[in-house]
């Protein structure tokens, strides 16, 4: 039998061996690590004099927690930390403060990725990958910025952007047109229920009550949060620990995501030829990484697993691979050394169905029958 069809056939054995989580690991994992980044931003706010020189250490130990509060959020989204729904929900949010990100909205988003992952015509990766006809028909101008966009140099400038600026931008502009909407509809008939306006409103930046509520809440808080921190170490060191500390947390989380999914020859189908499994097994990456920092990332590393079953638990995820190789062997491994080399596969091969780099874009373009819609 053909290896995708072993694994089809073994996949609810597996799923159900593994898939379950244990509350005490759970608490056990976000209890230490949200007990580090408050003794860390304890030494921050007080390392001052002689002692300054801390914080050059400090920061980039801040950036590491946080990059680990930001991969338990996720594993809290897909419900795979504790046996509970409820402890999820709970921890969830509280980390998604942690990292500015609204727990509930970003896992709902999330979950799409997870449903199409290897399906490129649906789901275009963090990146927003183009296909090999849509690079080539952009000028030179619009291909060098296409490619400096994605360079990892402006990785930090990336995740600052997205843990910091995104979700607070997205929550006024959102809370701006819902104020604008109920002015206008109270001025236009105003006997009617507040309610009754309300109901009517309808925003790309939230999907339903319960989103609002989460980005609500995660904004407000952490607007608190911010006023205290500034109260207790100063505006100045405080954003300035902060914003370098959430930069190097989400520079590191999107290129970890995106070399889990974008490296040569990664799977990439379009909808109709789509298996999910060859997209866990064939699109995803196995990073080989130091042990310190598989549990810095919650062993995200096994990345094929997580698509396999984003239920089994972090914490399951080294021994289900261990107990498995022999079904991995199509798992491309990667090493801390190659991620710069899988940075560079930006670009998706639609009638191959593969990602490849711009370099091999342009050897194959110097094919006498090259087009650009059949490389």
């Amino acid at each position: 039998m053909p290896l995708i069809g072993r694994i089809k056939s073994a996949r609810s054995a597996l799923v159900r061996r593994h898939a379950q989580p244990a509350d005490l690991p759970g608490a056990a994992q976000v209890a230490s690590t949200l007990l580090a980044l408050a003794l860390l931003w304890f030494v921050a706010a007080r390392a001052s004099g002689a002692y300054a020189w801390c914080l050059a250490l400090v920061v980039p130990l801040i950036g590491l927690f946080t990059l680990r509060s930001f991969a338990l959020m996720h594993e809290c989204g897909h419900g795979s930390v504790f046996r509970t729904s409820s402890l999820n929900r709970i921890s969830g949010f509280v980390l998604g403060v942690i990292v500015g990100m609204p727990q509930f909205v970003w896992s709902r988003n999330h979950q799409f990725h997870h449903a199409h992952n290897g399906d490129w015509e649906r789901y275009r990766g963090p990146l927003t990958t183009a296909s090999v006809a849509e690079f080539a028909a952009m000028s030179p101008g619009q291909q060098l910025r296409y490619q400096r966009r994605r360079s990892l140099l402006l990785a930090p400038l990336g995740g600052l952007a997205y843990l910091v600026v995104n979700p607070r931008i997205t929550w006024l502009r959102g809370c701006w047109a819902f104020a604008l909407h109920m002015t206008w509809h109270w001025a236009q008939a105003p006997t009617l229920p507040l309610r009754r306006h309300a109901a009517t409103f309808r925003t790309r930046r939230w999907n339903s009550r319960r989103e609002f509520w989460d980005m609500t809440g995660n904004n407000l808080v952490l607007l608190t949060l911010w006023v205290l921190m500034c109260q207790a170490a100063g505006p100045l060191r405080f954003f300035g620990v902060y914003l370098a500390a959430l930069a190097l947390a989400g520079g590191a989380g999107i290129v970890l995501f995106t070399v889990q999914h974008n490296f040569e020859h990664s799977y990439a189908s379009d909808s109709s030829a789509w298996d999910p499994i060859a997209g866990a097994v064939r699109g995803t990456s196995y990073l080989i990484m130091p042990r310190w920092l598989n549990w810095i990332t919650v062993n995200i590393a096994y990345h094929h697993i997580h698509h396999l079953s984003s239920r089994i638990p972090n914490y399951r995820l080294a021994r289900c691979h261990e107990e498995n190789q022999d079904m991995f062997s199509q798992v491309v491994r990667l090493r801390m050394w190659q991620i710069p080399g899988a940075l560079k596969c930006i670009l998706w091969d639609e009638s191959a169905r593969r990602i490849i780099s711009v370099a091999e874009y342009r050897r194959l373009a110097r094919r006498p029958a090259f087009t650009p819609t059949n490389v």
